[in-house]
């Protein structure tokens, strides 16, 4: 069997290999720090420019989820900072590490995913983004609590947010129990992070839960979790669902329109990029050229004619005119237009249908 295992350290430590179960293991240092943003966005390009995201579709995923959303309403000064962040049971971890296991998961549409230890859902959601509706999206929190603050926060984004409609979203499921006590037959997976602590001798038992071929992603040589009651209790992941028929026209409709909205995109901005606004040329003024005319050593001042000189008012009129023709000064930008809501809106479908096409979002 092969996989890879992302291992997570404070400490430098060097590549190396490990031999039997899983050949190909890699040691990840997991730390350092980049700028506090302005906001989301800001925090992005600070992680872009220090490498720690460094594809596509992790900035995406990154960009469509603001991070502040995930925290307590006190303390959202805080959210975009590259620090991790506690209070009580509910943990973030630094922005850094994110982008760091995002990377090293190597996400693609489709794959199953199981995030030990999945806390309030953010990095689960952003999972979501990239797996897409054919992907399974799985986490296991051992506090019930913070169980109930990720369901509040998914439901948000899916309510409120227009990230929502421009990506096709795997819905992570959550279930309560301790990461280390799942139930041995449960199904494998193609991703794996585990947030919490791992023991050395817990390595294999971390490595089982892989499909061949998969990463798992996770730190070392830390305390491991325990249950809440310190009973063992065996954890019931969620099946893999299939979908329904009718969830699954949805997503068909939901697509079409998608790609129609693109295409009327194209076809008025040409290849999707906006048209270079046009500019009214401004009219060059041309003043009189007047010419001191050195003579030996005598001095005549005469004026040189100029061809324009004649127009010279008419094109001062002309200019005042446009002056006073310029537009007021610019107002803030409207609020970005979510197409796919419109066009499902504008549909010719009884209403039920309408907000099912659109899961029953808020505008």
């Amino acid at each position: 069997m092969f996989c890879k295992v992302f291992l997570m350290c404070s400490k430098a430590i060097t590549l190396k290999k490990l031999h039997g179960h899983c050949p190909s293991v890699i040691i990840l240092t997991m730390g350092g720090a980049v700028s506090a943003g302005e906001d989301n966005d800001e925090l992005i390009d600070n992680l872009k420019e220090a490498q720690y995201i460094r594809t596509e579709l992790v900035e995406q995923a990154f960009r469509a989820i603001d991070r502040a959303d995930y925290y307590l309403e006190e303390f959202k000064e805080n959210a975009y900072k590259d620090l991790a962040w506690k209070h009580g049971n509910i943990h973030l971890s630094a922005p850094c590490i994110y982008s760091e296991v995002m990377e090293a998961l190597d996400l693609q549409p489709g794959l199953s995913f199981l995030n030990l230890g999945s806390g309030t859902g953010y990095l689960s959601s952003m999972v979501g983004l990239i797996l897409g509706p054919f992907g399974v999206n799985h986490g296991v929190e051992l506090h019930s609590d913070v169980i109930e603050y990720a369901k509040q926060k998914l439901d948000f984004f899916i309510r409120t947010s227009d990230s929502f409609d421009k990506f096709d979203f795997c819905e992570p499921s959550f279930v309560t129990g301790n990461c280390l006590e799942i139930s041995p037959d449960c199904s494998q997976y193609d991703r794996v992070y585990c947030g919490a602590g791992v023991q050395k001798e817990h390595e294999e038992y971390m490595k089982n839960l892989l499909k061949v071929g998969g990463i798992l992603v996770m730190p070392l040589e830390e305390k491991p979790c325990h249950s809440e009651s310190g009973k063992s209790r065996l954890v019931q992941l969620p099946p893999v669902a299939v979908r329904s028929l009718q969830d699954l026209a949805r997503i068909a409709i939901r697509g079409t329109i998608k790609k129609i909205i693109h295409q009327e995109a194209v076809s008025k901005n040409g290849n999707g990029l906006k048209n270079t606004p046009r500019f009214k040329r401004r009219r060059v003024r041309r003043r009189r050229m007047e010419t001191i005319v050195f003579l030996d050593k005598e001095v005549f001042a005469s004026r040189i004619s100029n061809p324009s000189d004649d127009n010279s008012c008419e094109d001062l009129e002309e200019e005042r005119r446009e002056e006073e023709e310029k537009t007021p000064p610019e107002t803030k930008p409207d609020p970005p237009v979510n197409f796919l809501r419109q066009k499902v809106l504008s549909l010719p479908l009884p209403d039920p249908l309408k907000y099912y096409l659109l899961y029953y979002r808020e505008k």
